[in-house]
């Protein structure tokens, strides 16, 4: 398995077999989890940073319930918490993307791709037709946005026995792998992050000409794209 995997955050774009408008694919190898994801089995676990019996708060939360419940501890109860993954057999090549990793360079591909899937999602149509030129407007500016006050918090790795990249079992030779998975947790102030994408819409909204119905549906997302984000 290479070090790193194909970029997946695109793969959003089509939940729902809704299609996105067609926009530069990020030159990456890691993606954000989803908020209620974690698909890490702990029994599957045969090595860590640290050891095993010192994994901090953040990431036995995260393996048991995912994103949303690292967002409920009290050190980060008034952020949005995004945890990037990246995995591999290479532990040298991992280690260096989770050293170099940029809260300005990189952050802003994790940020648009939860911005645009939260479009997607609260889309009935889709989101090209529902919202217009705006859609492509907002991701584009999510993509290239600066996130002001984004922290990286820390990097954990653990190595885990997997069968062709699925966890447990034995491949079609009866032997198993181990890869190491990397992850880096990053956070950003709720207001300072609600501030930026309103300022985003704003500036979105204005550079295109929408038709009244798409009109209704921007500030129909408006009003409801913190719900859950």
């Amino acid at each position: 398995m290479p070090a790193f995997l194909l970029c997946v955050i695109i793969s959003i774009s089509c939940i729902g077999q809704k299609n996105a408008v067609p926009r530069p694919v990020p030159d990456s190898g890691y993606y954000e989890l989803d908020k209620n994801e974690s698909a890490i089995d702990a029994a599957n676990i045969i090595e860590a940073k640290g050891g095993q019996g010192s994994m901090p708060e953040w990431f036995l939360t995260f393996i048991g319930g995912g994103i949303e419940a690292v967002e409920r501890i009290d050190a980060y109860m008034d952020k949005y918490v995004f945890i990037a993954k990246n995995e591999g057999e290479n532990f040298t090549s991992l280690s260096k993307w989770a050293d170099n990793f940029s809260v300005v360079y990189d952050f802003p591909i994790l940020a648009a791709a939860r911005i645009e899937k939260r479009m997607i999602l609260t889309s009935s149509l889709y989101p090209d037709d529902e919202y217009g030129l705006f859609f492509e407007t907002m991701v584009l500016s999510a993509y290239n946005g600066e996130y002001t006050g984004t922290i990286k918090e820390d990097t954990y790795w653990i190595k885990i026995k997997t069968n062709n990249g699925n966890e447990t079992g034995e491949n079609e030779n009866n032997s198993t792998q181990e890869i190491y998975n990397f992850f880096i947790l990053i956070t950003i102030d709720k207001a300072a992050m609600r501030s930026i994408i309103i300022r985003m819409m704003t500036e979105s909204f204005s550079a295109v000409t929408p038709s009244n119905a798409q009109t209704a549906a921007v500030n129909r997302l408006r009003q409801g794209f913190f719900d859950g984000f």
